[in-house]
């Protein structure tokens, strides 16, 4: 990429004026008269660009006849995340099994719907205006989800509440549209894509931001599992269990919020303390285990197990955040330190 250097004019006494490439100006369409926008970006610089709004939607075309169940579901998640307005599945004849697939992900992911069908193709239009969605708001969503769900999994644990138990399974869907979204929205950047924080966030800490939305999509997947366990088990959990599981939850929980809490807060003394937390909770996970090991049923030990793994792993994922909570106030923190 060539850069190009400009000197800094005065006129009017106050007013600083420089002149724009004209090869770029060309190929935008300015001509004089013409009206660009020009964003402070949080490191220093500039961003202009043209008001044109009859930008040409990014297509993709896609050939789905050898390609049908998760083959399918990867393809079309791929084309989204990649940012394609339009994404068009074509084949000599498209069966019912596959249109069937495409309108379950139409409907799991933010954004895409089905704007024309036929027996030959179905056209898909990402309808979500980026400049819309907060991928500050979309992370604090997914932690509610995944925090709300994984207490929810471990009240199903107690009260052996099937119904309860699949409605945290079915939650984990909308986390994953969120993550879906904080991907792709993450990927348009660098498109030079407009997004609503773009003017207060950085690039650097976008990335920082999809690091922490992977951390807690895994959090809502170990809820998703606490859930099954219940699913499965044919009776009530011991008391004599059932307390301190509750108990480690909780703590696991803790250090999800106090790690989202001192991302948000900059709060780099609490993001330490929350990550010197997680030896405390892994010795109560392997007293856990060994409680487990004195219950007759092996179904019951295996399933309890499975639990306190994914208690541990919510904690682990956590502390994840609290360290790029960390990486994030320092960074923020350099130019005043």
């Amino acid at each position: 990429m060539d850069i190009e250097t400009r000197k800094v004019q005065q006129t009017g006494g106050s007013t600083y004026i420089i002149s724009l490439p004209k090869p770029w100006a060309q190929r935008m369409g300015v001509e004089a008269g013409s009206r660009v926008s020009v964003r402070n970006q949080p490191d220093g610089s500039l961003n202009i660009a043209t008001l044109d709004t009859t930008t040409k939607p990014k297509k993709r075309k896609m050939e789905i006849t050898n390609y049908k169940g998760e083959g399918l579901i990867r393809n079309i998640i791929a084309a989204y995340v990649a940012g394609y307005d339009l994404i068009e599945l074509v084949s000599p004849r498209i069966l019912a099994e596959q249109k069937k697939i495409i309108r379950e992900i139409c409907h799991k992911l933010i954004g895409p719907e089905i704007i024309e069908e036929t027996s030959k193709s179905v056209l898909i239009q990402d309808l979500l205006n980026p400049e819309e969605v907060s991928i500050k708001k979309s992370i604090r969503r997914m932690y509610l989800i995944s925090t709300s769900m994984h207490k929810d999994a471990i009240q199903s644990l107690r009260t052996g509440e099937k119904d309860l138990a699949l409605d945290v399974m079915l939650r984990d869907d909308e986390v994953d549209r969120l993550f879906l979204l904080i991907s792709k929205q993450f990927r348009s950047l660098f498109r030079g894509t407009r997004l609503a924080d773009t003017t207060e966030t950085s690039i650097d800490e976008y990335h920082d931001f999809r690091l922490v939305a992977s951390s807690l999509e895994r959090i809502a997947d170990h809820a998703h599992r606490i859930a099954g366990v219940t699913r499965k088990l044919q009776g009530p959990v011991p008391e004599e269990i059932m307390g301190p599981i509750e108990r480690a939850s909780e703590e696991a929980r803790s250090t999800v919020e106090k790690a989202i809490d001192a991302l948000y807060g900059c709060d780099v003394k609490l993001a330490n303390k929350t990550i010197e937390n997680i030896q405390h909770i892994k010795t109560d996970v392997d007293k856990l285990n060994a409680s487990f090991m004195k219950l007759k049923d092996v179904g019951t030990v295996v399933g309890l197990g499975t639990v306190a793994d994914s208690i541990e792993r919510t904690a682990e994922y956590g502390t994840n955040i609290a360290e790029t909570a960390i990486n994030m106030a320092i960074a923020t923190t350099e130019e005043s330190a």
